[in-house]
């Protein structure tokens, strides 16, 4: 049988051990074992790797620790815009949504889009129509609430200052939510959920939801999920640059993956991380900041989370 394996992040930025409270810590620490071993236990039923990353995503997005479903950060019009996309690795089959609001698992409703309609990317109105059509329940504002999310909010509204997720300093915030898993058929998939930058303004859209940005999966390769400074991973269409030096220059996935965080994205001024596998279950987890929530189980008996450096 095939090595199983998934990891997830919950996000990478500026997390100095000193500034975590040991409860709040606790808590990072808690969700993201529950969430990877959701995910696990998906793989080890004899599940796809698809719906093992699902499982995995929608655990973090229902806790209001990670910048993703319940936990999004605010606009800069008080209101939550949620991106998610997922891929499946073995027909290189995607489904992503944008800029959609009131969803509880953008996650899921990113992977309807893979299954049930004949598009990849679906954004604003006509994605939350599809969500109406798939009976799609929308959750009111408050489930969304967060009293720290809204004091991050408060303490820049109405600047033209955004920010991204985990850190004090302004502009070194970033919060996404990813998983990345190898089933024991061999098949890997990868899927990724945001709540994006607060105060954002013009429905801005970060890598998340971009195939190939943020997230990629194709068995000839790799499985990827992204998290850091959007712009950049855009830029640098990272996922798919991971993928590219193992397909076209014979890297390793951990060499691939170090080239790509370590070196490509820093020459452009981007920071960030990143998770990947390959079809043999091995993992990588790069970043260039100083933490990134974190977590890799596998049926080789690895089982570890982990914050920082």
């Amino acid at each position: 049988m095939n090595t199983i394996s998934i990891a997830i992040h919950g996000g990478a930025g500026t997390l100095v051990k000193g500034m975590m409270t040991p409860e709040k810590e606790k808590a990072y620490q808690e969700a993201l074992q529950k969430a990877l071993d959701m995910g696990y236990q998906v793989l080890e039923k004899g599940g796809n790797a698809v719906d093992a990353v699902e499982k995995s995503v929608k655990a973090l997005e229902d806790s209001h620790l990670f910048n993703a479903g319940k936990g999004s950060v605010f606009t800069a019009t008080e209101t939550h815009e949620m991106d998610a996309s997922i891929m499946d690795g073995k027909n290189l089959e995607a489904g992503a949504v944008s800029l959609i609001t009131g969803i509880k698992n953008p996650v899921s409703l990113a992977k309807d889009v893979m299954e049930k309609s004949e598009h990849v990317f679906l954004a604003g109105e006509g994605a939350m129509q599809f969500a109406k059509a798939n009976k799609y329940s929308l959750e009111e504002p408050d489930y969304f609430y967060d009293e720290l999310r809204h004091q991050q909010w408060l303490a820049i509204k109405d600047t033209d200052n955004f920010q991204l997720d985990h850190s004090v300093k302004k502009d070194s915030k970033f919060g996404t939510v990813g998983a990345v898993a190898c089933d024991a058929n061999g098949n890997i998939a990868a899927a990724t959920s945001t709540g994006g930058m607060t105060n954002k303004k013009f429905g801005r859209v970060g890598d998340s939801p971009m195939i190939g940005a943020g997230n990629y999966a194709n068995n000839k390769t790799c499985a990827v999920s992204c998290t850091g400074s959007g712009e950049f991973f855009i830029r640098g269409v990272v996922a798919y640059d991971v993928s590219c030096l193992i397909e076209y220059k014979g890297l390793s996935l951990e060499a691939a993956a170090n080239e790509v965080i370590n070196k490509r994205i820093l020459e452009i001024g981007g920071d960030g991380g990143l998770i990947a596998v390959d079809t043999q279950g091995n993992i990588a987890m790069p970043f260039n900041t100083e933490g990134m929530y974190r977590g890799v189980k596998t049926s080789k008996g690895i089982d570890v989370i982990s914050i920082y450096k």
